[in-house]
């Protein structure tokens, strides 16, 4: 194929090649010259055009395909276009010699083609510059047309398409004769020519103006004529050509020219007429009105009603938007006229009036539905209101004219009906699409919606009771609060009008359908409601016998309450189940007996009542076991089970009592059959197992009934086939835009399409595509196919005997039935037997014996050959499931030989095509068949079947087996994969584009051959790389297919190519493919386009994103009209096509696709994303009326804000979407959430401003968040305040993130201050709104978390202007104090929980910010009181701020601790087991009631941990002192109930304050541990941080420690779960908290013992000392039992932690216990924290032992603390000590310094032990393994020291310890390192210091001198840097410590080695100029030192001064030196200070 890549066609290459490959080597070429000359330069091609166009002309005559011959003439075109035109002329006269050629044959049919296509392309390309050529050419090609075939008639229209799209209006001498030959082909007999006509003609009515004036009204009544008989693709484009004619006539403008005057005036009226006139009458025409329309008996034929349904809405979007809101009311008078009255012909059926409605329906759904905006729909409603307000006073005059018969008008009455039907389901559709912006529609009194839709409900006609009920359930979805009211109403009618049998079914049904409609609301109905619609239904039921005239309508009422109220689920039922299953045992007979005494006494009134009862009965049992599972115990099984006997002995003598009362039980009898089924369908077959052979018998009675006349299969058999085999059939199959129209057609023209009057009981039921109509079929096919559904149950579970026997029977009536009642039976039979197939399949059964096969066979094998292809596809499905059931290879292999005999010899299309696919089956469901001999026969018959010519179906159906065959076989496929593709190829290049169903199947084995090369598709061979190509070929072709399908195929191939081989697709040509699709006008397509690019986008978005926005700047003729992706990009038109789109799949697909995007781009593209945002949400603002920001705000808002805004709304151009919807604008807001979280994930500029700006100063293009701050709180101010209530949680939650993120950001213009504050307006006005009084709970939920984020964010430090926000929280606590019956009754009591429990949350929240903030301030008060007064001045001014907010909270938290623990009361108790069921509280809790309990825990389970924290607060800030019982108790006007804790109910008089405390205690100690020690997966990192936070709230305080202190078992199950939490949750946050929590657990148990001591040493205070009892743990064995013991579980936990952090702790792991080290570590900061916090707890455990338990731990704690030390002494730079090893240093010091050490009873074991622990640190120096360790000396001197300073002298005096550590020292000291000796000089001088002469005199003796020798040194080795400087000077004052602590005789002698060395430093003045810096200092230190030794020690200064003359001279030159600088007093002390401060520190941390 490279080969074909060149701007010449290699004809030696070519000439190579066989047939197939020449065509696909030409293709290519032809592809790939395309791209070459529009990119080759213009001089290169005309020096090659000659050839090129030889080449081009040549293959012209080689019988090119139709692919081909497409390009052919494109390539030609572009030619002549970019190169010389002078040839041109010849091209067209040898193009047009061909067509006149007068060769007829087949084989020369594709060269006539071609030029006919090449004349096209070329007139289409260079029009005008062809002068009048084009008279000749058309007179040409229409002559040729008179006896040219289909495919020829096909292409010429497209090709005058072409030539007029070219011409333009010069082509005006030629349209008189297109026009008449493209009439003559809009009525041709394929389907194909009739699309292509009407193209031609859409393109001619651009010029040719008499087509919408004078001759508009045969271009009318042709495109009549073209719809009849139509397919799909036939009416879209004529209703395309049709409705834009019309448009076109009414638009045009009047007398534009004077050559116009003789142009006939259409106006919007004749327009309408003229469709009126198609769609009432069909194509007869005006006047031409048969004889059969005359007698009424023609009804115009369903195709020509839907085509021009269709035209309506083309007329009506092609005029648009604006002229539709202008013209609204004219348009919608005349749709609903159509089926009014005034023309009783559309109407005269029920069936015709059904269609008939539709087709309104669709028109108005689509028009109001897409055209219009937010707004203009507003006034739509209006319109419609006032539409069926007219017709309610038409209804009401005649109802109020006297009595029933006199009434002149009933039918005026019956005739409103359906156009009151259309006008109140469009009301319903568009109040359902605006959702809560509809309120003010729904509040305009003046529009009186409600009050209209409620009036209209006792209509006498059911439909529009129904119709009126259902607009009833679209109000209360789109409103929810408007449900409980509209429910009270209607119950309320339905109580006072009892007594009118319209009022009682009209009520009925809108009390169904607003109790449908509570499960699309999440808020509910006060749960009173049940109780209420229970007694109604009953008292219904129950005086229905009372008055015959109310009977029926009583009954079917009654049942219908009932049944809808199931539907709100086991909450609302289960009170009331024996009420409903004692009516449903009363509505049947108890005995058989009984029901034989009924059959003789009733007549056909009582009798159609009775089974109207038992029909809603059994309707309300099936709703209650579909909806209620949870309820279906054994127990209400059996209580189900005993009237089903009896239900199944009335069926059985249903046929004998309908033949005894006639037909009026027709209706009745069918449906109440159906209902059964349907039941019992639901449950399991075991429950009538004895029923079962009777059930069986009515079953196959039913399907072989003999009144069926219709086949209904299009709606029995899809359930029943394979999805994809579905794409064989008809495409209505499938889903389009106009599926709801489309549906009629599918049924056929003698069934009704579904309609709710068909079954009322439907009302309630979900509507299937969300707010669609549910539409029922009529009765007799709900009948069948409910039977269908049943018989696969209960014949797989009667005896094999029972089904052989019910099989035979069931073909014997199929044999015996006649002509079209037999196709009907085999229906029956074919859906019956395939769904127990399929049962038995799916529930693994079998068969049963072998003859069962037989019947079986011959009944699939009967359908398999059956004319309707629907019924050929069930049963090929159905054979290839009983191969599948049966399992046994050699049957299947006889299936397969049977099919392949078939085929064989058969010739007729039918059995072909039945059988192909039954292949195609046995492959799907059972793989390879068994052996690739089989593969190989059928895949041989399937090749052979794909080339008949004869018949394109055989082809289709062939082609979809095989590629059944390809998907099935996988690798078992790759040896045939070549010859498929090379196959595939073929047929795409040859087989005519008019067969678009063989190229749909071509498209589906390619996709599958793709699918199994798979990854492979990657390769570099030259084998794959040719397979790849063929792939991409077969892709480019289909992409050039007319037919949309085709082309959906072929981007999902693109798309499988791109997921295996992604370098090898052209993303940019795949993309603009995608793009010019995105609004396509075929849902499939557009489908296949959203599906591919949302694979594409997660991984190259960027990418695709400029590719699609480079196309829309260079395509010349705008690709994509209506995506306007030029402005807005590719994001942008996408967006734009979400807010049109209704179809909810396509809908998900473009909300991931830009997801993704925004997850790749948003960060780089930032400014270009919100702005887009921001235009979208923008309309929010200027539809609402919001409460208005403080004018000056607003003023700084619009300055600070750039100016687009303001240009965006005059220019709509620049706006996405025009008026975007609320689903929009709810999903815009959700992205800003993800584009701040995506900035969250890369740079930290874009949330620090002054960063942000000094990088965008740096570079202008940089962008960052934080700069657009403004537009953020814009855009979250907007949604927030919007009508939507959706809008208002997507905007709350999006000012919540905003808040968060940016709280902390500093505004660098003003220090002190943080950039968020100049909104607190802003902030304040969006939350204001959230706070009235109408708000719904779930808005001012989220408005509190949001209050709760605003006050604790501390942006304001102001407390007025806190205040405001603060007062809204006020607000609602004041609301909700009155309790839970106080609140809102709109809703679910659930919904007063929600917000109760919200409110209290965002207050637990303010409380702990308060009182975090507060004792920060307290101890940083306390660090300022040590610095200056100005400084604490400072802090009083911050603190104001804090200490305000808590004043502000103070003062209602006398209420706020009340209902917070009330709440955690409500939580706890519903935490509890199920088992405690029966215990808890009958009337709920504080906050809930029992009935909404399950609900409610959500909500508790979203707030407690916080009200747990801020309760745990207040109780630790009131010490558990101030609690008086009653305090307060009258403020809480809220009953209490009897389980509130202390809040003044009765039992609280006994309780004393104790019990108070110790219940409060338990309350939250048990939540807390209930909680953590079961952590659920789903448990939130917030929950348990708070959870642990209010258990070290409150051990805070004494009294709580105390508790836990005296209750050792529950401080131990504390440490237990702790220890859990742990080892569960790996977040330091939660670690270090739990850590706090053990730490002061073990406080209290310390202080537990020191108590216990303390008050034992007082109460024996004269007794002896040593009889005292030990406390403390471990008593007097010392033995700690785990399970039992603190200190065992403590030491379990850390060292949980400590190995977590540091494994090599564990001799487990190192593999042994001795001192074995690593390397040493530095951990993470969070590590640290832990292994400190770890250590400081141990080091607190001896405290709670006995000393023999002490004696126990003591070795463990020992062990880990130098484990610790060992394994992080890391050297440091400058000495430091690694912070662990501090921290380990310290916990040693604490252990070391310990009592027990000292103790009598352990002193001698400690001391053993502590003497093992330091030998242990010395033998860490020593090397391991032969090699030395890498340690740090300084932390392993240090610790050593620790020893030294803090044990008894015992422990380190003994000698050999003592030598070992004095070593340790020695060496050192040697070392070179600087900072290593100022380190251990530090330590020797701490250790002279020592008190003890035992401990300091032998380091004193061997250390002394050797010091002094190394400062000896120093006159040698100068100091050359700071730190050795500091060396010499630490070791100095060591030196002059030793002369303090030496005794009076020897002073004299360290004084004077002193004075030597330090007179040694000195510089005589010449030196001292010229010396460094440090030198200087030395000097400086030393002649400071001797200034001061001097005076004290002045005989020895003296002595050695006279006896030593040099030393005397150097200190006077030295002095003398010194006096001359000036600087002598700063120096030295600016050098003594480092050394000094680093000593105190070290003292003060561990020595």
């Amino acid at each position: 194929m490279e080969l074909a890549h060149s701007l010449l066609l290699n004809e030696e290459a070519y000439n190579q090649l066989g047939e197939v490959q020449k065509a696909e080597f030409v293709f290519e070429w032809l592809k790939f010259l395309e791209k070459l000359l529009l990119a080759t330069n213009r001089a290169d091609i005309r020096e090659k055009q000659k050839r090129i166009i030889e080449q081009l002309v040549s293959l012209l005559n080689s019988s090119p395909g139709p692919p081909t011959r497409k390009l052919l003439a494109e390539n030609l075109a572009i030619l002549y276009s970019i190169g010389d035109t002078f040839s041109v002329y010849q091209t067209i006269d040898k193009c047009n010699e061909l067509i006149r050629s007068k060769d007829d044959s087949p084989s020369y049919l594709p060269t006539k083609l071609a030029a006919v296509v090449c004349l096209g392309s070329l007139y289409k390309k260079l029009g005008r510059l062809l002068g009048n050529t084009f008279i000749d050419t058309v007179g040409n090609i229409l002559k040729a047309m008179k006896s040219a075939e289909s495919q020829g008639r096909y292409e010429i229209m497209l090709s005058l398409q072409n030539i007029l799209n070219g011409l333009g209006a010069a082509a005006a001498p030629c349209h008189r004769d297109i026009y008449k030959a493209a009439r003559s082909c809009l009525t041709d007999r394929s389907m194909a020519v009739r699309c292509a006509a009407a193209k031609c003609l859409l393109e001619l009515q651009n010029e040719a103006a008499f087509m919408w004036s004078t001759d508009i009204d045969s271009v009318a009544t042709l495109c009549f004529k073209s719809f009849e008989g139509s397919s799909y693709d036939v009416r879209i484009a004529v209703s395309k050509l049709l409705g834009t004619v019309l448009a076109r006539a009414v638009m045009s403008k009047q007398g534009t020219a004077a050559s116009r005057q003789n142009i006939r005036k259409v106006s919007l009226e004749e327009a309408m007429e003229l469709l009126g006139t198609g769609f009432l009458r069909g194509s007869s025409g005006f006047l031409r009105a048969s004889g059969d329309m005359l007698k009424g008996t023609s009804s115009v034929s369903r195709d020509v009603r839907v085509g021009v349904t269709q035209a309506y809405v083309v007329f009506i979007s092609t005029l648009g938007g604006h002229w539709l809101e202008r013209n609204f009311t004219t348009l919608l008078s005349h749709i609903l006229s159509l089926v009014s009255q005034s023309h009783p012909k559309a109407i005269q059926t029920q069936m015709d009036a059904i269609s008939c409605r539709r087709c309104v329906s669709f028109i108005l759904r689509t028009t109001i539905g897409s055209l219009l905006g937010e707004k203009a729909q507003i006034a739509a409603a209006k319109d419609i209101c006032q539409a069926i307000w007219k017709l309610k006073k038409v209804v009401d005059a005649v109802m109020t004219e006297g009595n029933l018969e006199t009434r002149p008008g009933s039918t005026d009455v019956t005739a409103s009906q359906h156009v009151l039907v259309c006008a109140l389901q469009e009301l319903g559709n568009l109040i359902y699409g605006l959702g809560t912006t509809a309120a003010p529609l729904l509040q305009d009194a003046s529009a009186g919606i409600l009050d209209n839709v409620i009036s209209v409900i006792i209509h006498p006609s059911i439909s529009v009771q129904l119709a009126a009920a259902w607009c009833l359930h679209c109000i209360a979805v789109a409103s929810p609060s408007y449900l409980t009211p509209l429910l009270d109403r209607c119950l309320e009618r339905l109580t006072v009008l009892k007594s009118s049998p319209e009022a009682v079914t009209g009520f009925g049904f809108a009390v169904a359908a607003l109790l449908g409609a509570v499960k699309h609301c999440p808020l509910g109905i006060p749960h009173g409601r049940g109780k209420i619609i229970v007694m109604l239904a009953e008292d219904l039921l129950c005086s229905a016998a009372q008055n015959s005239r109310l009977s029926v309508q009583r009954t079917q009422a009654g049942w219908l309450l009932i049944a809808a109220l199931m539907t709100l689920g086991s909450a609302f039922i289960h009170h009331h189940l024996p009420r409903v299953l004692r009516l449903w045992k009363c509505v049947f007979p108890l005995s058989p007996k009984d029901l034989e005494t009924e059959r003789s006494r009733g007549d056909s009134f009582t009798w159609q009542v009775t089974l109207e009862g038992r029909a809603g009965a059994l309707c309300a049992i099936k709703s209650f076991v579909s909806h209620c599972e949870d309820l279906l115990t054994d127990d209400i099984i059996q209580r189900l089970l005993p009237p089903l006997p009896c239900a199944v002995d009335l069926l059985t003598q249903l046929s004998s009592i309908q033949k005894t009362y006639g037909s009026p039980l027709k209706t009745s009898s069918m449906i109440y059959r159906q209902r059964l089924y349907e039941l019992l369908t639901l449950l399991p077959p075991q429950i009538y197992a004895g029923n079962l052979c009777a059930i069986l018998k009515e079953l196959a009675a039913d399907l072989t009934a003999s009144d069926t006349q219709i086949a209904a299969s299009t709606f029995l058999l899809p359930p029943l086939c394979h999805q994809d085999d579905l794409l064989l059939l008809s495409p209505l199959l499938q889903d389009t835009d106009h599926r709801f129209i489309e549906e009629q057609l599918l049924l056929g023209n003698g069934v009704a399409c579904g309609s709710l009057e068909y079954d009322p009981f439907s009302i309630y039921e979900h509507g299937i595509e969300g707010n669609s109509v549910p539409k029922p079929l009529p009765p007799m096919f709900s009948l069948i196919s409910s039977a269908a559904r049943l018989f696969g149950i209960v014949c797989a579970h009667v005896t094999e005997s029972q089904r052989l026997l019910i099989l035979e029977q069931l073909l014997d009536s199929i044999k015996h039935t006649k002509a079209s009642r037999q196709q009907v039976v085999q229906l029956h039979v074919m859906s019956a037997f395939s769904n127990f197939l399929k049962y038995v399949a799916s529930s693994r059964g079998n068969l049963g014996s072998e003859e069962i096969r037989k019947p079986a066979l011959t009944l699939l094998m009967g359908a398999l050959e059956s004319t309707n292809p629907l019924m050929r596809c069930a049963a090929a499905e159905g054979l290839a499931r009983l191969a599948q059931v049966i399992g046994d290879g050699s049957f299947t292999a006889g299936l397969a030989q049977v099919s392949f005999d078939k085929l064989k010899s058969a010739r007729d299309v039918v059995t072909r095509t039945g059988h192909s696919l039954a292949l195609g089956s046995l492959h799907r469901y059972l793989g390879g068949v068994g052996s690739s001999q089989h593969l190989n026969a059928c895949i041989g018959i399937l090749y052979t079947l794909s080339q008949d010519g004869t018949s394109p179906d055989v082809r289709t159906w062939a082609l979809h087996s095989l590629s059944l065959i390809i998907d099935s076989a996988g690798p078992l496929y790759h040896v045939h994969v070549e010859s498929t593709l090379s196959l595939t190829l073929m047929l795409l290049l040859t087989v005519p584009p008019t067969h678009a169903e063989v190229h749909q199947s071509l498209g589906r084995c390619l996709n599958a051959l793709i699918t199994t090369l798979g990854p492979e598709l990657q390769g570099s061979s030259t084998a794959v790389s040719t397979l790849r190509t063929s792939c991409l070929l077969g892709c480019a072709v289909m992409q050039d297919n007319p037919d949309c399908l085709v082309q959906a195929q072929a981007i999902s191939c693109l798309q499988q190519l791109h997921m295996f081989a992604p370098r090898y697709v052209n993303l940019s040509s795949l993309v603009s493919c995608l793009c010019a699709n995105l609004c396509s006008s075929y849902l499939l397509l557009r489908r296949a386009v959203l599906a591919c690019l949302r694979q594409i986008v997660q991984r190259e978005a960027a990418e695709v994103s400029e590719h699609a926005v480079v196309l829309a700047k260079e395509s010349r003729e705008d690709l994509i009209p209506d995506a306007n992706i030029r402005e807005v990009g590719l994001e942008g038109a996408l967006l734009n096509l979400l807010d049109k789109e209704s179809d909810q799949r396509l809908c998900q697909d473009i909300k991931e696709t830009l997801s993704h995007m925004i997850t790749s781009m948003a960060v780089e593209k930032l400014s270009f994303w919100l702005k887009l945002c921001k235009d979208v949400l923008a309309s929010s603002a200027d539809f609402t009326t919001v409460a208005s920001v403080d004018a000056t705000q607003e003023d700084e808002v619009d300055k600070g804000d750039d100016a687009s805004v303001l240009t965006c709304r005059n220019d709509e151009k620049c706006q996405p979407i025009a008026n975007p919807r609320w689903t929009t604008r709810v999903f815009a807001a959700e992205c800003v959430c993800k584009i701040i979280s995506q900035c969250e994930n890369s740079d930290s500029a874009h949330f620090d401003i002054a960063l942000a700006q000094e990088m965008k100063e740096r570079d202008s293009r940089n962008d960052f968040l934080v700069l657009h701050l403004a537009d953020l709180i814009r855009m979250a101010f907007m949604a927030a305040t919007d009508h939507s209530d959706q809008l208002r949680l997507s905007g709350l939650q999006t000012l919540l993130v905003v808040v968060r993120q940016f709280a902390a950001i500093p505004e660098p213009e003003f220090p002190g201050h943080v950039i968020l504050e100049q909104y607190q307006a802003n902030v304040g006005a969006a939350l204001r709104p959230a706070f009235t009084s109408d708000t719904p709970p779930d808005v001012t939920a989220k408005a509190c978390q949001v209050c709760s984020a605003w006050i604790a964010s501390g942006v304001v430090s102001d407390l007025n202007d806190l205040r405001r926000v603060h007062q809204l929280l006020v607000s609602s606590l004041t609301k909700i104090q009155a309790g839970k019956e106080a609140l809102s009754q709109l809703y679910n009591e659930s919904a007063s929980t929600m917000e109760i429990l919200a409110v209290l949350k965002a207050w637990a929240e303010v409380y702990i910010i308060a009182v975090e903030r507060q004792k920060k301030q307290t101890e940083k008060q306390k660090q300022t009181t040590k610095t200056a007064s100005s400084m604490e001045e400072n802090a009083r001014d911050v603190s104001s701020y804090t200490d305000g907010l808590l004043d502000l909270v103070q003062t209602d938290l006398g209420t706020l601790s009340k209902l917070w623990l009330a709440a955690l009361q409500d939580f706890a108790l519903l935490t509890l087991p199920s088992e405690f069921a029966s215990q808890l509280p009958l009337e709920g809790g504080a906050f809930y009631t029992a009935e909404t309990s399950e609900n409610a825990k959500l909500h508790y389970h979203n707030s407690w941990a916080l009200i747990l924290h801020a309760t745990a607060l207040w109780l630790t800030s009131t010490g558990f002192i101030v609690a008086d019982p009653d305090e307060g108790a009258a403020n809480l006007s809220r009953p209490v109930t009897p389980t509130t804790m202390c809040q003044g109910s009765s039992g609280s008089a006994v309780k004393s304050p104790e019990d108070v405390y110790t219940d409060r205690f338990h309350l939250i100690l048990g939540i807390s541990v209930e909680f953590l020690c079961s952590l659920r997966s789903d448990a939130t990192l917030e929950s348990i941080t708070a959870c642990l936070h209010a258990l070290q709230a409150l051990l805070d305080v004494p009294w709580p420690r105390s508790k836990i202190g005296s209750d050792q078992d529950l401080g131990v199950e504390l440490l237990n779960v702790l220890h859990r939490v742990i080892l569960t949750r790996e977040s330091p946050s939660i670690q270090l908290a739990s850590l706090e929590v053990v730490r002061q657990i073990i406080y209290a148990a310390q202080e537990h013992v020191k108590e216990k001591r303390r008050s034992a040493e007082v109460d024996d205070g004269a007794a002896e000392k040593e009889t005292l009892p030990e406390f403390g743990e471990g008593k007097d064995t010392g033995g700690l039992v785990p399970g039992r013991s603190l200190v065992f579980a403590t030491l379990e936990l850390c060292v949980c932690i400590l190995v977590r952090q540091l494994p090599e702790l564990n001799p487990k792991l190192t593999g042994s216990p001795g001192v074995k080290t690593t390397k040493a570590q530095i951990l993470s900061e969070d590590g640290n924290k832990l292994v400190s916090a770890a250590l400081i707890i141990l080091s607190e455990l001896p405290g709670v032992c006995s000393p023999e338990g002490s004696i126990s731990v003591l070795p463990t704690i020992l062990y880990l603390m130098i484990g610790v030390l060992r394994e992080t002494a890391v050297r440091l730079p400058g000495g430091q000590l690694s912070s662990t090893v501090a921290a380990a240093l310290q916990a040693l010091k604490g252990i070391l310094s310990s009592p027990l050490a000292r103790a009598e009873k352990s002193h001698s074991a400690w001391t053993d032990l502590l003497r093992s622990a330091l030998t242990t640190i010395l033998d860490c120096w020593d090397p391991v393994d032969g090699a030395q360790q890498e340690l740090d000396e300084i932390s392993l001197l240090t610790a050593i020291t620790v020893f030294i300073l803090s044990t008894s002298p015992e422990v380190t005096t003994t000698q050999c310890l003592q030598e070992r550590c004095i070593e340790k020292f020695k060496v050192t000291l040697e070392l070179k390192d600087p900072v290593v000796q100022v380190k251990c000089y530090q330590l020797l001088l701490s250790i002279f210091q020592y008190p003890n002469p035992a401990v300091s005199y032998p380091y004193i003796h061997s250390l002394a001198s050797l010091i002094v020798r190394k400062l000896q040194e120093t006159d040698k080795i100068k100091p050359k840097d700071a730190a050795e400087l500091q060396a010499i000077q630490e070791g100095v004052k060591v030196l002059e410590a030793l002369v303090v602590i030496a005794e009076e005789q020897h002073r004299a002698q360290l004084v004077a080695s002193i004075l030597p060395i330090l007179i040694s430093f000195l510089l005589d003045e010449n030196a001292l100029g010229s010396a460094s810096t440090t030198m200087r200092n030395l000097h400086d230190f030393a002649l400071q030192n001797l200034m001061q030794i001097g005076p004290q020690y002045s005989s020895v200064f003296k002595n050695i001064m006279a006896s030593s003359p040099t030393m005397k001279a150097r200190l006077e030159a030295a002095i003398k030196g010194n006096q001359e600088s000036i600087k002598i007093k700063t120096t030295p002390k600016h050098i003594k200070n480092p050394g000094k401060n680093s000593s105190i520190q070290l003292k003060t941390n561990f020595l």
